[in-house]
């Protein structure tokens, strides 16, 4: 095969990697893997330029990795007043007009392309035993966005002037790719996301909550889940208008942020209309509690408050062989909170062996034979509890 045909390969390759990567993640290692390979080389990194710290931070490092360096590393970024090279680009030559170009660096200094004063590169290479590599300025939506690196060992052939511009194809690829992640990961926000209160949806508890299922069974994590209701939402919108209602479900909405956020990891939804809820995977039962009843105070002024019940793994409420069933539980004790207008939260399982919540929970589940509703249905399993 000749050379023109593997390097048409290789960006065929790297476009489809990228187009097959599910996470912002993926996208970045098929991208430097991708181009590592287009080019031959043994290391390739991703940088994103940090416009609001002044800096070149690493995403992703790719092949033949030192000690020093983690595939995805948390802090690994670099001042671009070390680089003058990326100075020079993004201030001089873009801001001009001109376009990406991509040069070598070796570790004697630089062999072809604008940048002859990389000492940084340079002193990296020899600290790191690389020969050589090749700097591809990435453009995105019009904008300088990083750069793609790709390197070879000491002693392998080092780049020329040929490689350095297929190193400028290959990064107008990886430019592509970012575009379209970013373009999926913008769709996913919307489909995941509730409109009004920028919190999670019904679709993304869904989701969430079965794979929390599935962890607790597999590792015994706890898993809980706390159901509100936000009182007098109806009685706002028939008096006061709707306008004031979304605004009323917003500052719940913030204050169910700021609860859930006692709890690290823990999801904040709306399930729809005056309904809410907090999804914690670890935190022990007790200290969930303890915020829904943090939650019930702080909203107390809104409104006429919340209705919120709770359920956990963690309490004594039986076998929970589905997402489906905790659901329920919790929502039964949202639903007991609500009849007794209680100003703190209803616990699922708290009560002694014949628990209340349990049994309602259980004894209006559908009928055997006869399908259960779905998760986030609750209009329809509230005509469950009131049979």
């Amino acid at each position: 095969m000749g050379g023109e045909e593997v390097r048409l390969r290789g960006v065929v390759e790297l476009a489809q990697g990228m187009a097959a990567a599910r996470t912002p993640r993926d996208s970045w290692r098929a991208a430097a893997e991708g181009a590592r390979r287009a080019l031959a080389g043994d290391f390739a990194a991703l940088s994103v330029w940090e416009r609001d710290l002044g800096r070149l931070r690493v995403l992703v490092n790719a092949g033949e990795r030192t000690p020093d360096e983690e595939e995805f590393p948390e802090h690994e970024a670099y001042p671009v007043h070390e680089f003058p090279e990326i100075a020079e680009f993004l201030h001089g030559r873009w801001a001009g007009g001109g376009e990406p170009r991509a040069w070598v660096e070796t570790a004697e200094g630089s062999t072809s392309g604008s940048a002859h004063y990389c000492h940084q590169r340079v002193a990296a290479l020899r600290r790191r035993g690389r020969g050589c590599c090749v700097v591809a300025p990435l453009v995105l939506h019009g904008r300088a966005w990083g750069e793609l690196y790709v390197a070879r060992t000491a002693g392998a052939p080092v780049f020329g002037p040929a490689d350095a511009d297929f190193a400028t194809v290959l990064a107008a690829v990886v430019s592509a790719g970012l575009a379209q992640t970013e373009r999926l990961e913008e769709a996913r926000r919307l489909a995941f996301t509730d409109s009004l209160t920028g919190l999670a949806n019904r679709r993304a508890v869904d989701e969430s909550l079965d794979d929390a299922v599935d962890r607790h069974h597999a590792e015994g994590i706890v898993v809980s889940l706390v159901v509100c209701d936000l009182n007098g939402l109806k009685r706002v919108n028939d008096t006061q208008g709707h306008a004031v209602g979304d605004r009323l479900l917003e500052r719940f909405g913030s204050v169910l942020s700021l609860c859930g956020a006692m709890l690290p990891g823990t999801l904040a939804a709306r399930l729809g209309g005056d309904e809410f809820c907090l999804l914690a995977v670890g935190p022990p039962a007790d200290r969930v509690v303890r915020v829904a009843e943090e939650l019930c105070r702080r909203a107390a002024g809104l409104g006429d408050g919340v209705a919120c019940g709770v359920a956990s793994t963690g309490d004594p409420i039986g076998e929970v062989r589905s997402a489906r069933r905790l659901f329920r539980l919790a929502d039964a004790a949202q639903y007991r909170a609500k009849a007794a207008r209680s100003p703190t939260p209803v616990v699922a399982g708290r009560s002694g062996p014949d628990d209340p919540v349990v049994r309602l929970a259980d004894d209006t589940a559908p009928p055997a034979g006869e399908p259960a509703p779905p998760v986030g249905e609750r209009r329809r399993f509230r005509r469950w509890l009131d049979r």
